[in-house]
């Protein structure tokens, strides 16, 4: 099932770093997102998950981006999430 595993870093302010790790936790709990595309992700350390092939790593990217920053992670900043084949 968990085919593919990702490098997910944030980007704030011009600075990248590794997705913390709980983040990542909040992010792919099914009660937390409502979206049953995530269901097969895995978080497995700071910045780095592993997901099944159906799990789009650039929406995957763009929900995250848009739920981190709704959720205040970046503090009133945008939150940019990129995330790249490990």
């Amino acid at each position: 099932m968990y085919a593919q595993k990702l490098r997910v870093a944030i980007v704030m302010d011009g600075e990248r770093r590794p997705c913390p790790l709980d983040w990542l936790d909040s992010f792919c709990m099914r009660n937390f997102t409502g979206q049953a595309e995530f269901d097969d992700t895995l978080p497995l350390a700071e910045g780095l998950l592993e997901a099944g092939f159906r799990v789009q790593p650039q929406r995957l990217a763009e929900a995250m981006s848009a739920s981190f920053t709704k959720r205040g992670k970046g503090e009133g900043r945008l939150v940019q999430v990129e995330i790249h084949p490990a």
